[in-house]
């Protein structure tokens, strides 16, 4: 399935669907193919929006947490979307809780799969050599349960972003603003429902990151999900969307209290 990429001055996003806005942000690695499963599903009941995050594009001063959020909060106010279900997997969660944090008026729910925010595994402490494809095979592997869902494909977009220089010193700048940035003194101001869906066998926020944020956002929800790395939207997506559906469901339509 290919989606038309829409322009609008300076932004680049797909735009699907019609209904409250669901918002998808990607990860450091991430890309559109990670999210194709929620975009076909949920464009029959929300717009479902997906920015395509500068992650490599912003000058080196800017490429941290703090400067994707910046980025984030001028496209939602470009393109004045209110009322907005913001998800975001491991980076994009990040950057999904900093947004909320700073600008909580235009957002109705947040959904976090994986994030970073409180404690992470990285791609490694050290980069390899340029041009090392089975190390970066062998980590791209670690983000799944399944290690098959590393495609071909998908190490070589990998192998692409880290056989450039340029882009390695900004990945290690992203990570490392994503270490510093720590939330957990923050998260009890979160008063947005939230969804946490979590790979129980996610290697990078493993399953105590789940329970910590749940533990941390006053009015949240976990759901783990068994057979499942940091990817849950790709590995899982039946689950995934399942989850999701009737989270979004019962904020439109509470249970009624007796």
């Amino acid at each position: 399935m290919s989606y038309e990429i829409k322009l609008d001055g300076k932004f680049k996003f797909i735009e699907e669907g019609e209904g409250e806005p669901l918002l998808l942000l990607h990860g450091l690695f991430g890309a559109l193919s990670n999210f194709r499963f929620i975009i076909e599903h949920f464009r029959k009941t929300n717009k479902v929006i997906v920015p395509f995050l500068p992650l490599l594009e912003l000058d080196l001063l800017h490429t941290s947490v703090g400067g994707l959020q910046k980025f984030v909060q001028r496209f939602i106010e470009h393109r004045d979307y209110n009322d907005i279900h913001l998800l975001g997997n491991s980076l994009g969660g990040h950057v999904a809780l900093v947004h909320v944090l700073k600008n909580p008026e235009r957002i109705k729910s947040i959904t976090l799969t994986g994030s970073s925010g409180l404690f992470e595994n990285g791609m490694g402490d050290t980069y390899p050599k340029r041009g090392d494809k089975e190390y970066i095979r062998k980590k791209t592997e670690l983000t799944f349960y399944d290690p098959a869902m590393a495609t071909e494909d998908l190490v070589n977009e990998v192998f692409e972003i880290t056989n450039n220089r340029m882009k390695v010193i900004k990945i290690i700048a992203l990570a490392k603003s994503a270490i510093r940035n720590n939330l957990g003194e923050e998260l009890n101001q979160i008063q947005q429902p939230t969804c946490l869906i979590w790979g129980n066998n996610d290697t990078i926020t493993p399953p105590f990151v789940g329970k910590e944020f749940n533990r941390l956002i006053p009015n949240s929800e976990l759901h783990f999900v068994d057979k499942c790395g940091h990817a849950p939207m790709m590995e899982v997506p039946e689950e995934f969307n399942r989850i999701l559906s009737g989270f979004l469901a019962n904020l439109r339509y509470p249970a009624a209290t007796v």
